[in-house]
């Protein structure tokens, strides 16, 4: 069976072009949608997907319907080729059936995991910066002293979260991060003293 799968990103946009190629190819069923490529909830793709079975062909107009990074694009055609199927592409002349075919989706695949290794090599080369300059993660860390003052301000009582943020430029975050680390130290030393803490 012949499966074909037609997208455009938003709802003003037409499938005509993409129609017209694909019916000229031609085809058993068609699935079509309008949704964005970086979205992954498309609901009509995945039914295409969910419907090829091993010796059926799934075509597209162009690569960038199926997805809009090389990463998720290898991912796609990856399922199709552990399912048995062969993948067309019309503008891009691509037709994994044919050596010619074949021998661009082995490129396409070392392209992806090359993609694949840049994005690792610069996540640790941020953390490792982040690191050096002191900080141990993905956040940046919040001023003592700032954190010390939204403490104070939310122990007063006198003052909303909304108003404290404003006041002292600590997040709502940070200061109940806070809050909950100095409430389980204040736990630990409880548990681990006869006497009563005395409340500051």
């Amino acid at each position: 069976m012949k499966i074909a799968y037609a997208r455009v990103s938003t709802a003003d946009q037409s499938l005509n072009i993409q129609m017209d190629a694909l019916e000229k190819f031609g085809y058993d069923r068609i699935y079509t949608e309008k949704a964005s490529g970086g979205k992954d909830d498309r609901p009509e793709l995945a039914k295409a997907l969910d419907m090829l079975r091993e010796g059926d062909t799934f075509i597209v107009y162009k690569l960038d319907r199926l997805a809009r990074s090389t990463l998720k694009l290898i991912e796609t055609l990856d399922l199709m080729k552990k399912k048995g199927v062969e993948f067309v592409s019309l503008s891009d002349n691509i037709d994994t059936s044919t050596a010619a075919g074949k021998a661009m989706f082995g490129m396409m695949a070392v392209f992806a995991e090359f993609e694949k290794s840049i994005i690792y090599e610069r996540t640790v080369a941020g953390l490792n910066a982040a690191r050096a300059r002191g900080r141990k993660g993905g956040r940046p860390m919040t001023d003592k002293k700032k954190l010390d003052k939204a403490i104070k301000l939310h122990e007063s009582g006198e003052f909303t979260v909304a108003q404290i943020e404003e006041m002292t430029d600590v997040s709502k975050g940070s200061l109940y991060r806070e809050l909950n680390r100095r409430k389980l130290g204040a736990t630990k030393v409880d548990d681990n003293s006869s006497e009563p803490l005395q409340a500051h």
